[in-house]
């Protein structure tokens, strides 16, 4: 036992040695890099266990696979502007003298910077509903699902087997049934405790389901790290949907702790072929199926006329930079009333953390909310320590707590705001793959202002620095500990 026990030592010493050169030779941020060198210095066998799972870089072949993703969503988006240019209402960048006036102006190298990364096209003729309960969003959800004639296109992080999932479930199977093409990807971490026969039955029934990035042991590796966060559906080409509910009961009734408040948008207009292309540049990579007929870009509606305009935004660990970050990061900088953000996780990089802290001391007014309780206790310790370092500088914090708030949401301006799956931390900014759509309209932040404002009245603002930090000392001290592990959690 003894001679095991010294041939072990050496064993799991060389491996930790040789993992840690890869985590310095990937040249990953300092503080990622960082935390992940104290997992596996400090955490004996369990920190090599995180590692292997939620620690190594996309392997080669998914990063092929994934830039090859990127590719054809790029060619696709190319081939159907050619296309459809003038019918649905896209605008051409650079944009005409008439169009540089007004709002749109002001946000032109934001637009630019959407537009030249991510090819991501800005369309007029948007109609908008808000929608700010799963009580309230499920129901007109359904109503379009069962509507559907051509096509139904759904991808979501979690779609769970309770009442809500399987009722969605069987509208989806009676669709698919009835002739109209029904696809589904779904996230395979996200949907981790779904069980298989939950999608089998789908499949049976002619709907066509594909997991994202499926992981299988033994082969648990760094699949795990890199997950589909976005919620998107088409419905005909003519209506989308986006926010930040997945399909599950807690959306709608919460849960035995707390209710539930999250943030959800039906669109029909010009912005939609958007949501189509992330859609079918995910479907090519989970499927190999290219898909870019007319038939899934109709037109806009006749009744769809107005000139509120938007752009659907992706980013994922492949893209060449972080393309949502550094939009929040541009809209910070470039505020010069106000700022106001909702997340329900607040762990931000140094970028944009250092954009918060700059805009307040410029004075601008920076309003951030973040939920009093979360839902997973490591990110609320750790976004604490955070909450303190923009007090200090003015930044006016509120605790929401009337429920859960998973809402992920910034305005700006009363000229600008943006709504999707993205959060204010580390993992949405670069690991995961994810979706906002970004409105350049008077009309449409200063609705998306009355949805925040509303939200502060069932919040508790904390205006002075002293009332976190008279808390036991223990608990800062917890809380700055997990902070160290932010970037990976």
């Amino acid at each position: 036992m003894l001679y095991f026990q010294w041939l072990i030592l050496p064993l799991y010493s060389l491996i930790i040695i040789i993992a840690m050169v890869t985590v310095l030779m990937e040249n990953r941020q300092p503080a990622k890099a960082l935390a992940w060198l104290m997992v596996l210095a400090l955490v004996p066998v369990a920190g090599l266990v995180l590692y292997i799972f939620f620690g190594q870089n996309i392997s080669k072949r998914h990063r092929q696979l994934m830039r090859e993703r990127s590719l054809y969503g790029k060619l696709a988006k190319n081939k159907t502007h050619n296309d459809v240019v003038n019918a649905d209402g896209q605008i051409e960048l650079p944009l005409k003298a008439n169009e540089e006036s007004g709002t749109i102006g002001d946000h032109l190298p934001l637009i630019r910077l959407f537009s030249h990364q991510e090819w991501a096209h800005i369309y007029k003729h948007n109609e908008v509903d808000v929608y700010t309960s799963g009580k309230d969003f499920f129901p007109d959800f359904i109503a379009s699902l069962k509507a559907a004639n051509h096509h139904i296109h759904l991808l979501t992080y979690i779609i769970d087997d309770d009442n809500l999932g399987n009722e969605v479930a069987d509208v989806l199977m009676e669709k698919a049934r009835s002739g109209v093409e029904v696809r589904l990807i779904y996230d395979d971490v996200g949907c981790w405790r779904t069980p298989n026969r939950f999608f089998r039955r789908m499949t049976d029934a002619g709907v066509d389901v594909r997991p994202f990035m499926p992981v299988h042991f033994p082969m648990l590796t760094s699949k795990v790290n890199y997950r589909n966060h976005r919620k998107i559906c088409i419905v005909d080409g003519v209506e989308g949907f986006i926010g930040g509910m997945n399909i599950a009961d807690r959306y709608v009734s919460g849960t035995k702790r707390f209710g539930w408040r999250d943030t959800h948008l039906r669109l029909r207009g010009g912005a939609v072929r958007g949501m189509q292309h992330v859609f079918l540049a995910d479907w090519h990579f989970v499927s190999r199926e290219q898909i870019v007929a007319n038939d899934y870009f109709p037109r806009i509606p006749a009744d769809v006329s107005n000139s509120c305009m938007a752009q659907v935004v992706t980013s994922s660990p492949t893209s060449t930079a972080p393309d949502i970050m550094q939009g929040y990061v541009s809209i910070i900088q470039q505020a010069k009333q106000y700022v106001y953000i909702e997340t329900p996780y607040f762990m931000p990089t140094e970028t944009v953390l250092f954009a918060l802290r700059t805009a307040a001391l410029s004075g601008v007014d920076v309003r951030l909310m973040v939920p009093y309780h979360s839902d997973a206790r490591f990110p609320e310790w750790a976004s604490r320590s955070y909450v303190m370092q923009v007090l200090d500088v003015g930044v006016k914090v509120y605790f929401y707590k009337a429920a859960f708030n998973h809402t992920k949401m910034l305005i700006s301006d009363d000229s600008l705001c943006t709504c999707g799956s993205t959060n204010v931390d580390f993992r949405s900014f670069e690991n995961n793959f994810e979706a906002n759509i970004f409105f350049y309209d008077r009309n449409m932040a200063q609705r998306m202002k009355q949805v925040f404002l509303e939200d502060l009245r069932r919040s508790v603002l904390i205006n002075d620095v002293k009332v976190i930090s008279k808390r036991p000392f223990i608990n800062r001290l917890w809380e700055s500990i997990v902070r160290l592990f932010a970037p990976l959690l």
